[in-house]
């Protein structure tokens, strides 16, 4: 049933980047999909971001391909020390890494709802593990995990009281930004799990982190339809008007990439850091978009669960 959910969308002629592939889902081989154009739509211009008066080469045109279909429900990405992608997947309980042949190596199981991935500079992976709230940890060469902090907040039943999503490693402090969704607060805490100290409070759903050169948090709010910001001043601003966000990225021109899952939009959104404008680079042709990275290659990786596919959009 999934799979011809996927061929009618693409049937219909809405967007089809993320889904040429799904002729072929039997194989986890890249598979070169149409060209795709960034497609502005409601600029907004916010006091965090820098304008630069160097010329933006923000490539405009973008390629995409599947490169991992129908192997688990990938969720949430990460890049580990040797540039490997490496996904969650909630459902099954895993993390693995993809390899460059297109095989699929498991790195951890039996995880209570892994989520948000981080790689620390020495190879320590860590795991957000959501049906907890905690934060996992698990050395290189390590056989077991380890747990370096139940969070604060308690998942509950109701909507946007889940536990804990994204989490991002901060290199300027050498510590890890975790946003704890049951309770809205965001912390920065030690790498050890010994210290916790209060960023932000009041965001209705945090979910993604990621921060950037000069030490500012940008965090993706779920349910409150917001992206926030939290400069390294501890200033916290909210920038309004979005569906659902689940993750947010940063490429190498200082751009923010954000995923929104609201039905109704489902889209890689790109935040301008040039002009604050933002743009679509891609939609409608998503199921339940989910994770985001991006490599130094300006390459964008999204993950949708409920497609069970990984797709790279790749500067044309």
């Amino acid at each position: 049933m999934l799979m011809k959910r996927i061929i009618l969308i693409c049937a219909i002629g809405l967007l089809c980047l993320l889904l040429t592939s799904c002729e072929h889902p039997s194989s986890s081989t890249a598979v070169p999909t149409k060209t795709a154009t960034a497609t502005p739509t409601t600029p907004v211009i916010t006091p965090t971001l820098t304008m630069s008066g160097t010329p933006d080469t923000t490539p405009t045109h973008y390629t995409s391909r599947v490169i991992l279909s129908r192997v688990g429900r990938p969720d949430d990405l990460a890049f580990d020390p040797q540039g490997h992608l490496v996904f969650s997947d909630y459902y099954n309980g895993t993390v693995s890494r993809l390899n460059a042949n297109g095989s699929v190596t498991v790195l951890v199981s039996g995880v209570a709802g892994p989520e948000g991935i981080v790689f620390l500079p020495d190879g320590t992976m860590i795991i957000a593990e959501q049906r907890t709230n905690r934060i996992l940890s698990l050395d290189p060469g390590a056989k077991s995990l380890t747990v370096l902090r139940t969070l604060p907040g308690t998942p509950a039943g109701p909507p946007c009281k889940d536990g804990v999503d994204g989490i991002a490693f901060d290199p300027l402090t050498k510590t890890l930004i975790v946003p704890d969704s049951p309770t809205g607060n965001v912390y920065r805490m030690s790498l050890d799990g010994q210290k916790l100290t209060l960023l932000a409070s009041g965001i209705p759903r945090p979910v993604g982190a990621v921060v950037d050169a000069y030490g500012t948090i940008y965090i993706a709010d779920e349910c409150g339809g917001s992206l926030w910001t939290i400069a390294a001043n501890g200033k916290t601003t909210r920038i309004r008007g979005f569906g659902k966000l689940d993750d947010v990225a940063l490429d190498s021109h200082g751009n923010i990439l954000v995923i929104d899952l609201l039905p109704s939009i489902h889209a890689l959104i790109r935040i301008r850091r040039s002009t604050g404008r933002r743009e679509t680079l891609a939609s409608r042709g998503f199921i339940e978009p989910q994770g985001l990275a991006v490599d130094k290659n300006d390459d964008i990786f999204v993950a949708d669960d409920y497609a069970n596919i990984i797709v790279e959009y790749k500067p044309a």
